[in-house]
């Protein structure tokens, strides 16, 4: 079992990285939090894990032990899959997703993209018990906004967390449409998962 890797970033994408270790290149599936802190780096540790179904593996990666250990969480819950656990972590920091388990924040955790009512009530039941025994004391922020025309890129990193390309197509329209600041790449795909994006 691969649990860490170190290496060169070869490749950047918000919800992807290409890590060269040894000359050997491993592809990995990041959440925007991750993204965020290794975006400007040029080369990098990140925590991983390893699923195999059938005759496919795929990579996970995570730039913190909290926002592993809360994949796994999430994973654990009913219905959540593993690119549907690094949705919610693209939308919510490990502090904050801890906060909304916390606080019972159904409302915050259904306007994450793929995640229904039933399912935010699922999360808060199953990992309260989790969330109490843990004690996180700084958000990390993601980003302000500072450029766009990334459309492309985002429609890509949705597909990746899950989305159809039409879905994606429609999400970044229906951003583009309400919002008209500058948007940095990960900021857009955050607005994008929101089932209604709101006017900066």
């Amino acid at each position: 079992m691969i649990a860490q890797l170190i290496g060169k970033l070869l490749h950047k994408e918000p919800t992807y990285v290409i890590l060269d270790v040894g000359g050997v290149g491993y592809g990995l599936h990041i959440s925007l939090y991750t993204f965020d802190q290794i975006k400007a780096l040029n080369s990098c540790t990140l925590l991983t894990v390893m699923q195999v179904k059938g005759e496919t593996s795929t990579l996970y990666g995570f730039y913190t032990i909290e926002e592993k250990s809360w994949w796994f969480h999430l994973i654990s819950v009913s219905s959540i899959g593993p690119k549907t656990a690094l949705t919610i972590l693209s939308s919510l920091t490990p502090s904050a997703l801890h906060k909304a388990i916390l606080s019972k924040d159904a409302r915050l955790l259904t306007a994450i993209k793929g995640v229904g009512a039933k399912a935010a009530q699922r999360l808060i039941l199953e990992l309260s018990d989790k969330a109490q025994k843990l004690d996180y004391i700084q958000d990390v922020a993601f980003p302000q906004p500072t450029e766009n025309k990334v459309d492309q890129d985002a429609v890509m990193a949705l597909t990746k967390l899950g989305l159809t390309p039409k879905v994606a197509e429609k999400a970044i329209a229906t951003v583009r449409e309400q919002v008209y600041t500058p948007l940095t790449l990960e900021e857009l795909i955050k607005k994008a998962l929101q089932p209604h994006p709101v006017t900066n």
